[in-house]
């Protein structure tokens, strides 16, 4: 009977021996993968592309227009001289036009041009314009001798053909670089800013100043003050109608008043405004620099700016 031979053998030798080539023994951690690093950047990873929300984001900022720090003032100014206008300015206005012949009135308007040469032709020799100063200084030599004191425009006559074309400190502070600074409408001078504010003060007071009686009289400074601005309220009628029904007339009178006199400073200067309108048809003989002869195109202004001109060349009360 043939022998047996039992042998003892330890589990892990038995698990050992058994075990197959590539798998892991029961109970054994798995094996670990090999890292491969660098010292080198890697790239960033680009992000996924957002997703269209369809959301419209509308950025702004708050607060009144950079070149309107007083708007809340300017614009109650407004209203106020607008109601006052309706209820005073433009029935007078009316009894004005209605009452007194048409060449009567053209006759008194061409008085107050003409008194306005002085301050015209000082301020385009001070631009370095000589020829247009030249210009106005005829004017006023012819207007104010065969023109009967201005009453009519002998100048501006086919045969003599002087244009007029106005000026002012103003301009002259424009041309050589002063900013208009902050807007304003105040009552009585209406739309204007503060250069021109300056600029119109210095106009009033030239004449009183060179010349003296009757410019510095007060009767005869009211008087000038009044037919002017009768006279410039019956121009703008139509125009005053048309602001009054936009959507909004105080930004609108505004937009276009500061629009018009960087219009102006810039055909001064010879340049371009970027961005501006083109500009409105001119009156036979008039010039593009000269706010009164562009005035059928001059945007409409707003209430007693009838009397805006008057503020900017009527002689000043002393």
């Amino acid at each position: 009977m043939p022998n047996l031979a039992l042998i003892t053998v330890s589990q892990p030798l038995l698990s050992a021996a058994l075990a197959v080539p590539g798998v892991p023994p029961q109970g054994a951690p798995p094996p670990l993968a090999p890292l491969s690093w660098s010292l080198q950047q890697t790239e960033a990873a680009e992000p996924p592309p957002a997703e269209e929300s369809g959301e419209i984001v509308v950025e702004g900022s708050y607060g009144p227009p950079e070149g309107d720090p007083v708007e809340k003032f300017n614009a109650e100014s407004y209203r106020i001289t607008q109601a006052v206008d309706e209820a005073v300015i433009e029935p007078v206005a009316y009894a004005y036009r209605d009452g007194l012949p048409g060449p009567i009135r053209d006759g008194l308007g061409n008085v107050v041009r003409n008194l306005g040469e002085p301050s015209n032709a000082l301020n385009f020799l001070l631009q370095g314009k000589v020829g247009k100063a030249f210009g106005a200084l005829g004017r006023l030599a012819i207007n104010s001798t065969l023109g009967l004191g201005g009453l009519i425009d002998i100048a501006g006559k086919p045969g003599i053909g002087i244009p007029y074309r106005r000026n002012g400190f103003a301009n002259t502070m424009g041309f050589y670089g002063v900013g208009p600074g902050p807007y304003l409408y105040l009552p009585v001078t209406g739309a204007t800013t503060v250069r021109d504010v300056i600029g119109s003060t210095l106009d009033q007071a030239l004449l009183p100043i060179a010349v003296g009686k009757p410019f510095n009289q007060p009767e005869y400074a009211a008087t000038y003050f009044v037919i002017n601005g009768l006279d410039q309220r019956l121009e703008v009628d139509a125009e005053l109608a048309q602001i009054r029904a936009s959507d909004d007339p105080y930004a609108e009178r505004r937009d276009t008043y500061l629009a018009r006199r960087a219009r102006e400073i810039a055909a001064l200067k010879g340049e371009a405004v970027k961005d501006a309108p083109p500009p409105e048809p001119q009156p036979e003989g008039g010039d593009p620099a000269d706010p009164q002869a562009a005035a059928p195109g001059a945007p409409p202004l707003s209430l007693v700016e009838q009397v805006q001109l008057t503020a900017r060349s009527s002689p000043a009360t002393r």
